[in-house]
């Protein structure tokens, strides 16, 4: 999928690196910069892509999502806001379905700065009774930083539903999760401080995380590190092989390169107050396990 992206044709060039390419009904912004590739849909301003020189693409990104408008995208990172899970319809919140503004855009030698807003509508008040305005920061580079931010008035919960690509779903160890999670699989409450391996149909929301998480892929001798501000949890899912199985938008054996490490607001909502914005972010970086020469 990420090659498909990266061969798209230009609609139109925007700065030296940044280009706007269309994938099915949605408009992406393309980045191919010489220390990044990356791509994202203005449609839930959704990170689709980061790719550091000299790595594997980090970001998961299903070959089966059907890139329409008002349908979610299974992959990248998807902005669940402003409620996490099913307690209302559309599942996850509004905000990844929705048409996001590219407000502001730069390049440096390192890399590329984005930024993206939404802001409330007739549509989204009749979901949701609150006026609002998110802004997504991302800077892609050798590293990737999200930073979600709201204004208004409310309190809501929230996630950054990142989809790591991984070489082997048996080769991956997840480290710092912290000593406490919630089971939605075996639904109930779990005290366990052990690296998290998979063998299973995994969903765990992690209550006391630590402030970074580890995810080691021994399979392609690398660790990418998951830095955590502003969060309350990390939830941690992969549907395994049947559930992968009767999802429509994702591969039968889609969840063996895959795994999803949220950085979420779950247990303790976001609270924005008029001049007091709450914010949500992460920083991730990859870092190759092989032996140096």
């Amino acid at each position: 999928m990420h090659e498909k992206i990266f061969d798209l044709p230009v609609i139109k060039q925007l700065s030296a690196y940044i280009t706007q390419r269309q994938l099915g009904e949605l408009p992406l912004i393309v980045i191919a910069h010489p220390k990044v590739r990356g791509a994202v849909s203005l449609q839930g301003a959704q990170l689709l892509s980061w790719q550091p020189s000299g790595q594997k693409p980090c970001l998961w990104l299903s070959s089966e999502s059907a890139f329409k408008e008002g349908t979610a995208i299974r992959g990248g990172i998807p902005i669940c806001w402003p409620w996490f899970g099913p307690v209302s319809s559309p599942s996850h919140g509004f905000a990844r379905i929705l048409p996001w503004q590219f407000t502001a855009h730069n390049e440096h030698d390192d890399g590329v700065m984005l930024t993206f807003t939404l802001t409330d509508t007739e549509y989204t008040r009749k979901l949701w009774p609150h006026e609002f305005t998110l802004i997504l920061r991302m800077k892609l580079g050798e590293t990737c930083e999200l930073e979600l931010e709201s204004y208004g008035d409310f309190d809501a919960t929230a996630a950054l539903h990142t989809y790591f690509n991984i070489s082997d779903i048996h080769k991956a160890t997840v480290y710092g999760l912290g000593g406490h999670y919630f089971d939605k699989v075996a639904d109930k409450e779990v005290y366990a401080s052990e690296p998290l391996k998979f063998n299973k149909q995994t969903d765990r929301i992690y209550s006391e995380p630590e402030e970074y998480s580890l995810l080691r892929d021994d399979g392609w001798s690398r660790t990418i590190e998951i830095h955590h501000y502003h969060n309350s949890d990390v939830v941690c899912w992969n549907p395994w092989a049947e559930l992968s199985c009767s999802m429509q938008d994702m591969p039968n054996n889609g969840y063996k390169q895959m795994v999803c490490l949220e950085t979420a607001r779950v247990n303790e909502p976001m609270k924005s107050e008029a001049q007091h914005p709450a914010r949500l972010s992460l920083v991730m970086v990859c870092r190759d396990n092989k032996p140096q020469e």
